[in-house]
Formats: C-alpha cells, sequence, structure tokens
C-alpha cells in the first residue's frame, strides 16, 4: 500500500466517528431531506451504517434479506450486526471492505458484489443511468471520478462477455 493510501485510510478512520455522529445528527433533524436509509426500488434500500439497534427493524418492516456492507471490520465491529447476527434473522450479508471516503472497489470485489445484488434484485442500468436513478433518491452522495471509472471498466468488461457467449 502506498504513502497516499495508507494516509487517505487513516484519515477515513480518524474520520469515522465524528461523521458517523453528524449523520445520525442530520436524520433526526425535523424535516430532513436526510434519513438514515432510501427506498431505491421494491427491493433496495441504500443508506448508512446499518446499526444494530436498526436491524430487527429493517428484516421485520422493511423485508431486508440481504445487506452488502462496503464498510471496514474496524467501522461494523462494535455497531452493527455481524454476518452470525444476521444470518440468524434470515439475512445474507455480504462485506466489501472499501475505505471510506477516498476508497474505490477493485473489479474482484465489483464483480462480487453485482453477483451477490443479482440474486436479490435485478436492474439493467449503466453505470451512469445507475449513478443517476441513485443520486436522485439519495442526492448527497458523493460518486468519485475514480469510481466511476472502475464501474465503466466493469460495465464494459460485462458487456464484452455476453456478446462474445452471445456469438
Amino acid at each position: 500500500m502506498g504513502l497516499t493510501a495508507r494516509l487517505s485510510a487513516g484519515a477515513a478512520r480518524l474520520l469515522f466517528y465524528p461523521t458517523l455522529l453528524y449523520t445520525a445528527a442530520r436524520a433526526r433533524l425535523p424535516g430532513s431531506r436526510r434519513p438514515w436509509f432510501h427506498r431505491i426500488d421494491g427491493t433496495v434500500l441504500l443508506g448508512a451504517l446499518p446499526l444494530r439497534g436498526r436491524s430487527r427493524r429493517l428484516v421485520a418492516e422493511e423485508n431486508v434479506r440481504a445487506v452488502v456492507t462496503l464498510n471496514e471490520e474496524y467501522e461494523t465491529r462494535f455497531l452493527c450486526c455481524s454476518a452470525q447476527e444476521w444470518e440468524a434473522m434470515g439475512v445474507e450479508q455480504l462485506r466489501l471492505s472499501t475505505v471510506d471516503l477516498t476508497g474505490v472497489l477493485t473489479l474482484e470485489n465489483l464483480h462480487k458484489g453485482v453477483e451477490f445484488i443479482m440474486k436479490h434484485q435485478l436492474h439493467h442500468w449503466s453505470p451512469q443511468e445507475a449513478i443517476e436513478a441513485i443520486t436522485k433518491i439519495r442526492p448527497h452522495i458523493l460518486v468519485r471520478h475514480k469510481q466511476v471509472q472502475v464501474l465503466e471498466m466493469f460495465h464494459r468488461n460485462v458487456i464484452t462477455e455476453i456478446t462474445a457467449e452471445c456469438q
């Protein structure tokens, strides 16, 4: 891991709890346009850290059956359900650890995430269509240029594989 990556990871760890407290406070403000979760469609919720105290309610009221978390283990260790706790509630969990704020999924982890999500829901969106749909519902999300590049590369690879299979 290079110096820049180590500094980014360190900054993410340093800022994690202050930004979590800010997010929690902001979600509780009357008339907040930044609730903890947003429903993307009939099967997908997108939100902040799935805190242990909210998890049973998410399963019971929102019918959550799968959770993808991009959080690193230190971010969820004390505040969130473990994979075993999710499993006991009938929920499948996939962790794709990514440095907060600056991290970018690897193509391998992006592939794992898409396979996992496709077991539960399917949209035929291009990367830009997906970003537009999500940011329309949850406008405070920041999708960085490097993240878009990885999504576009992944999308091109998938289209190439599908085209090759059809020939």
